[in-house]
């Protein structure tokens, strides 16, 4: 299309290491080893990918007027695709977001999104003779131990919406080595962004801490981070009433024995599928917890976001049952119903500038006086090489 009004359908495709999965209700890799859709994002792009064809379709036939853009957002998990996109300008002439994102229920989006920054902490420091002169050594596995034990007592002291976690990546290859070098890479979350930079600030002096006690060099770099999510009591309305109309899926008696197998073999309440569409509740203050780019995105567009169910109630997350239940039916109804929502959304914002109006008044307001600001780094994004 051309013109105003601009709507962006936004899709994800990445998946996650280690979970290949056939669409079994019991574990078996398709591929060992190799990577699954744990969150369910193949569901995610080929869903809003058909919605911006519906809608394309529409306009080229004269039914609406305007632009709808199909945002292929990659690297969610890991880097924020998104957030190099807004970077680069890419959301500058758009008035309205569309997202949404498989889970086991449907409900519009009044949850929310914390706030996060990623970053490496590298310790640098000398090698020795572990056993004949350890003396002359500055241990980065030392540094390392240190620093993580201080996020550990920290811990205590910062508010309960706050999230820290980390893994070791490196600290040393041998016991007989003094280790001089350690890497540890590190997540801060909170609601809010400045609960991520308060919380982040005491982290950077635990680290500068950590490398005093044991006597190396120090270095913290920031490697992406996302914001939280600006929810519109207007959007969420408009949202809940096209679900509304659309209706949950049905599903089958061989469909919903797969779920409860599913559910069995993971210890989870054998109560099936629980995709009715969830009543319209009040916004949170506070998310449960959670981070995606699509914040980013909510900081400088209107963003409109639901869930959708594409797996069993309660089964783990990041995990092989939605590897399993997004190849086959049950993930694909749940697809289907976000596709028609997502398109049936977009015509209401195409067709009534009273409805697209109040969403971009409430974002006006809801963002009065406020800056994003990105956190990835200057520079092409990292890319992987296959």
């Amino acid at each position: 299309g051309s013109g105003r009004p601009v709507i962006a359908i936004l899709g994800e495709y990445d998946a996650l290491p280690g979970i290949s999965q056939k669409a079994i209700p019991t574990r078996e890799a398709l591929h060992p080893g190799e990577a699954g859709h744990g969150c369910g994002h193949n569901l995610f792009g080929a869903a809003s990918l058909g919605a911006a064809v519906a809608i394309k379709e529409m306009i080229a036939a004269g039914t609406l007027k305007g632009t709808v853009r199909f945002y292929g957002s990659p690297a969610e998990e890991s880097i924020g695709g998104k957030i190099y996109m807004i970077r680069e300008g890419l959301f500058k002439d758009v008035d309205v977001a569309l997202a949404w994102h498989p889970d086991v229920s449907t409900t519009v989006d009044n949850l929310g999104a914390q706030a996060n920054v990623q970053f490496m902490v590298e310790f640098r420091g000398r090698t020795a003779h572990a056993a004949a002169d350890p003396w002359s050594g500055r241990s980065a596995a030392d540094a390392a131990e240190a620093y993580t034990h201080g996020i550990n007592l920290l811990r205590e002291h910062v508010r309960p919406t706050v999230r820290m976690h980390y893994t070791v990546e490196r600290a040393g290859d041998v016991p007989n080595v003094v280790p001089d070098y350690a890497r540890i890479h590190t997540w801060v979350r909170d609601s809010r962004r400045p609960g991520v930079d308060t919380v982040f600030a005491r982290v950077r002096e635990i680290a500068r801490g950590a490398a005093l006690i044991a006597g190396v060099e120090h270095t913290i770099s920031v490697q992406t981070g996302t914001s939280d999510m600006i929810i519109l009591d207007h959007g969420l309305k408009l949202l809940h009433d096209n679900l509304s109309w659309i209706g949950a899926p049905s599903y089958t008696e061989e469909e919903l024995a797969f779920a409860r197998s599913l559910q069995a073999n993971t210890g989870k309440p054998t109560v099936g599928m629980k995709a009715a569409l969830a009543p319209l509740a009040p916004i949170l203050p506070d998310p449960p917890g959670g981070s995606t780019d699509v914040g980013d995105v909510s900081q400088v567009v209107p963003t409109l976001h639901f869930y959708g169910a594409t797996a069993p109630a309660e089964v783990p997350w990041h995990a092989w049952p939605v590897v399993a239940t997004s190849g086959m039916s049950i993930g694909h109804k749940g697809m289907m119903m976000a596709s028609k929502a997502l398109a049936a959304t977009a015509v209401d914002l195409f067709a009534d500038p009273a409805a697209r109006e109040k969403i971009t008044a409430e974002f006006a307001q809801k963002t009065k006086g406020m800056t994003y600001k990105w956190l990835v780094p200057d520079g092409p994004p990292p890319i992987r090489k296959p």
